[in-house]
């Protein structure tokens, strides 16, 4: 409430002018007032900057190889991430660090008139590390994880047609997740622990009012929340795993700025609330001899609580995400000596309805395949794995918000990573 008096006082003292321009910028999705709403669409959509919401479901390398789907089997320390439950499974102190590096994130948009636009590449590294300890003669192991389940990246070219839209989007999310699981009986196991998460957002968009206008936006906060798995073999040959992540809220609290300033209004205090969504995964792996091991995971991402987005004293802007599922498939090949071979394949409904479609988020149906090698030593573990992600073309017509996004979309990403694990 002070902040809102704050702001209203200073807008009072505002020129004619400079306040006639802040009324028309708040009648548009394109202003920068809308801040929240695009911000809001960024955090929830790909993650990998894909149809994957923001998630990112890619955070260990054994795992990537098999299409993620690990749930049920979950026997390395980043079962911390895919099923706490599996930790059980791992005897003494486990350190286990990696990273995915996404090797540029190829989006691109041509428009009914001919116009095409690439954005800019980079790549992005998302480490992972994770940590177990499981005392000899006890029910219970305990471990630490520290990754990022969600993210995105996105940066199109300062001139690019729908510049108004969104030009450069940036989501780092970080999460501390303790957990503990326990077996009671041999053979099932559970698991449960707090979800410690940190996000910062950063927005630059045009502002639609005079040549080469823009906006940024920065901010950051805290938000809490847990995780549980469940995992049950009755039989050597059969696993049954579950997990779920709740969702968390974030009041990303940051500075509004605008260019030039003048004539544009100064910069002022926001805050803006994205709401993570909760995530539910169910998967059974069969193991018809004990080099064999052949995974299919369901994973439902509950996009469903985002519809609108909202800053302080300013109208809601209607998203209306829809939720969304990841079907995996995996499967990996014991050669002997410690060493084994992976491959996967998922598909990723997209989120985003055509209605509320934004080029910082260029949502769109996935398809994934992926491999990989590894070794599993008395003390070393190491893994290797690549994916191709990618999809057709979505075109966009008639959009409600942004009608200057109206075209065709599509996207392509190669992914590669790596873990390296000591058992001590």
């Amino acid at each position: 409430m002070a902040t809102s008096e704050k702001n209203r006082k200073q807008q009072i003292k505002m020129r004619p002018t400079t306040l006639a321009i802040q009324q028309s910028f708040r009648r548009h999705w394109n202003t920068a007032v809308t801040l929240s709403g695009v911000c809001l669409a960024l955090a929830f959509s790909p993650t990998h900057v894909l149809a994957l919401g923001s998630r990112i479901p890619n955070q260990d390398a054994a795992a990537i190889a098999r299409g993620n789907a690990f749930v049920a089997t979950a026997d390395n320390p980043a079962a911390i991430y895919y099923n706490p439950a599996g930790i059980t499974q791992l005897d003494g102190q486990n350190l286990q660090l990696g990273s995915l590096f996404y090797l540029n994130i190829y989006a691109d948009y041509e428009s009914s008139s001919g116009t095409h636009v690439d954005n800019i590449e980079e790549i992005i590294p998302v480490p992972q590390l994770h940590y177990v300890f499981s005392p000899t003669n006890t029910q219970f192991s305990f471990g630490v994880g520290v990754y990022a389940p969600f993210g995105l990246g996105m940066k199109w070219p300062s001139d690019a047609p729908f510049r108004d839209s969104g030009i450069e989007a940036q989501i780092q999310f970080v999460t501390i997740n303790p957990v503990v699981a326990w077996e009671p009986v041999k053979g099932l196991s559970m698991a449960m622990g707090p979800t410690f998460n940190y996000s910062t957002a950063n927005l630059r968009q045009g502002v639609g009012l005079i040549a080469q206008d823009e906006f940024d936006f920065e901010g950051g906060d805290w938000a809490y929340g847990f995780s549980a798995g469940l995992l049950w073999q009755p039989h050597p040959q059969w696993s049954f795993g579950a997990r779920y992540f709740s969702a968390t809220k974030m009041n990303y609290e940051g500075e509004g700025t605008f260019s030039p300033s003048p004539p544009l209004p100064n910069a002022f205090d926001t805050t803006t609330q994205l709401n993570f969504p909760q995530i539910a995964t169910f998967g059974v792996s069969f193991r018809p001899t004990t080099n064999w091991n052949i995974e299919v995971n369901f994973d439902y991402t509950d996009w469903d609580v985002v519809n609108t987005a909202d800053i302080e004293g300013l109208p809601p802007v209607p998203l209306y995400w829809q939720s969304s599922w990841l079907y995996e498939f995996g499967l990996t090949r014991n050669l002997g000596k410690g060493y084994y071979a992976s491959v996967g394949y998922f598909f990723s409904q997209a989120s985003t309805p055509e209605a509320y479609f934004t080029p910082l988020v260029p949502d769109t149906d996935l398809h994934t395949g992926s491999l990989g090698i590894g070794y599993k030593g008395e003390h070393w573990s190491w893994a290797i794995a690549g994916q191709i992600i990618g999809g057709p073309y979505r075109d966009i017509e008639g959009q409600v918000e942004n009608p200057q996004v109206d075209g065709s979309w599509r996207l392509f990403t190669p992914t590669l990573s790596a873990s390296v694990g000591y058992h001590f």
